[in-house]
């Protein structure tokens, strides 16, 4: 299993914090293909990522226990 956490707008869409899957082996791609499956999100390609709280590229394979974030890009001033 792994666990997706969720910020921001992605976490006000999914009306959840976190997700809980069984995607170990897959790529970080593969995951936010799922997860735009899932939810329907409207900036998920404009999200960083981290494993395991350390930025991640898109092909990278996820392993079971790992942490994934999912983090929209954020603006202030």
């Amino acid at each position: 299993m792994i666990k997706i956490l969720l910020f921001a707008e992605l976490q006000e869409e999914a009306g959840t914090d976190q997700v809980e899957v069984d995607k170990a082996g897959e790529t970080v791609d593969d995951i936010k293909s799922w997860l735009q499956q899932q939810y329907h999100f409207t900036s998920l390609e404009q999200t960083m990522v981290a494993i395991n709280e350390s930025y991640a590229d898109e092909n990278e394979v996820v392993k079971d226990g790992d942490v994934i974030a999912f983090i929209p890009p954020v603006s202030g001033g």
